[in-house]
């Protein structure tokens, strides 16, 4: 049995595992890069071959897990494609997207270099566009979470709720050799404890291998406040200053979590009610597989839907479509709330509004969800002075806040509550999908616990055993 480590070893983003056992190779998750350090790796052949690949189990639909599935197939795969039916059903909204931004993107820089008469680091051509995204749809089957899926007469694999984002899954493999049964557990992203919408991550007994992730593994969500106060606290001052909230918004899951606490907070009338707007077509078809799918949400978010009430829903919100009414926004006087992709500034729309808001003291940038290393949105948040969008320089007046406890992941905490559930600890845990200080803090902390823990590099093979192991 061999897994090799091709993706979010020592970074967080460009999630990928490649697992040789009982006869078969099988791929878990195929990650796109966002760290602007690792950008080069979307456009490098794949470190593996493409063809020779039985299947890829999903864990979840975001970016840094599916978004080089198009890239895969382009190259050759043509195998099985797993993911639960949430999951199946979000992939199609994510991945097209991320092909047009690709092509406007490619686009926008070709005429951008040659007017400026240079050349970028990167090609000029998009990884893959939307007909890329429809040629690997149809690879697509569905698992049912607690029901196993053979991979072959040796291999199976279940998926099991990781309470991160709607779909989401931790994935079970069990394999068969030499009359033994390997259990190999891959986390995914694990989400927190008691969070509003989704469900409490599965916990599992035992294992024989667990490769975790390690997004905060140096570090708790402490907030002065709970969230949603926090949140109030921060428009009610904005308002009151007469600026904008801007929050640079993941589509999947987190513009959702932001509507159902706006919503609260608006009916109650804890903050002003003053226009928001979802300026993402992305989200807004999202927030629609939600509302489709109450069965996958936790019990307080499915009850009220039983009662008639959206908890997505709320006077005030406008979802944006087009880019005309994107634009529009900019007309509005007095303050609003504007919520845009990407979640790290990376692209889309939250570029346009930050553009005509960084500069303003009166409004706020307000972050949400983690902010990779080399991204825009890092950069803002570490209180650069100066930032460059659309190639121009800005200064960086507005108020810069983070909200740590929307985050869909768990903390430290979190995670070393995660895995003391296990009665049998695993012969080995793998730590991958984070910073080199993310990791290797969590790995000191549970050596000190006796646990057997390594934090891969990047294009690390194992050779896993039973009753040895050996690197």
């Amino acid at each position: 049995m061999n897994i090799r480590f091709m993706g979010a070893n020592h970074q967080v983003t460009g999630s990928c595992c490649l697992l040789e056992t009982a006869g078969r190779r099988v791929l878990v998750d195929c990650g796109l890069y966002q760290e602007r350090p690792y950008l080069e790796r979307n456009w490098d052949p794949f470190p593996f071959s493409p063809e020779s690949l039985d299947a890829l189990l999903l864990t979840h639909a975001h970016l840094d897990h599916s978004g080089l599935i198009p890239k895969l197939v382009k190259e050759g795969f043509s195998g099985r494609i797993l993911a639960t039916a949430a999951s199946a059903e979000l992939l199609p909204i994510v991945l097209k997207d991320a092909a047009r931004l690709q092509v406007e993107d490619a686009d926008f820089k070709k005429k951008r270099h040659k007017k400026e008469g240079r050349k970028g680091p990167h090609p000029e051509v998009p990884l893959y566009d939307e007909d890329d995204v429809e040629r690997a749809l149809p690879l697509v089957e569905t698992g049912a979470y607690g029901k196993s899926v053979s991979l072959g007469p040796s291999l199976s694999a279940v998926f099991h709720d990781a309470g991160h984002i709607l779909g989401s899954s931790m994935i079970e493999v069990l394999a068969a050799e030499g009359g033994k049964t390997a259990r190999i557990i891959f986390s995914g992203d694990v989400g927190q404890w008691n969070r509003p919408l989704v469900r409490d991550p599965s916990v599992f007994a035992s294992a024989d291998v667990v490769v975790m992730e390690s997004t905060y593994g140096d570090r708790d969500h402490h907030d002065p406040m709970d969230p949603q106060s926090l949140m109030a606290k921060i428009i009610n001052e904005t308002v009151e200053a007469g600026g904008n909230i801007i929050i640079p918004t993941f589509a999947l899951d987190r513009a959702q979590l932001l509507l159902y606490h706006l919503g609260r907070l608006i009916g109650s009338d804890r903050v002003p009610h003053i226009m928001t707007f979802l300026d993402s077509p992305m989200a807004a078809e999202v927030t629609g597989v939600f509302e489709r799918h109450p069965e996958y949400l936790d019990q307080e978010a499915e009850d009220l839907f039983r009662s008639g009430r959206n908890p997505f829903r709320f006077p005030g919100l406008k979802m944006i479509h087009s880019s005309e009414e994107s634009k529009a926004i900019n007309r509005i006087r007095g303050s609003c709330v504007i919520l845009a992709g990407s979640g790290m500034c990376t692209g889309g729309r939250i570029k346009h509004h930050l553009v005509r808001n960084i500069s303003r003291p009166d409004s706020t940038i307000l972050f949400v969800g983690y902010q990779a290393k080399g991204t825009l949105g890092r950069q803002i948040l570490e209180h650069a002075p100066e930032v460059r969008i659309f190639g121009q320089p800005f200064p960086v007046k507005a108020r810069i806040e983070e909200i740590h406890g929307f985050s869909a992941h768990a903390g430290q905490s979190g995670l070393l509550e995660w895995l003391g559930h296990f009665q049998q600890r695993p012969s080995i845990l793998f730590l991958m999908h984070g910073e080199r200080e993310a990791g290797l803090a969590l790995a000191e902390r549970l050596k000190k616990d006796g646990w057997n823990v390594h934090v891969p590099e990047y294009k690390e093979d194992w050779e896993l055993k039973l009753t040895r192991l050996k690197p």
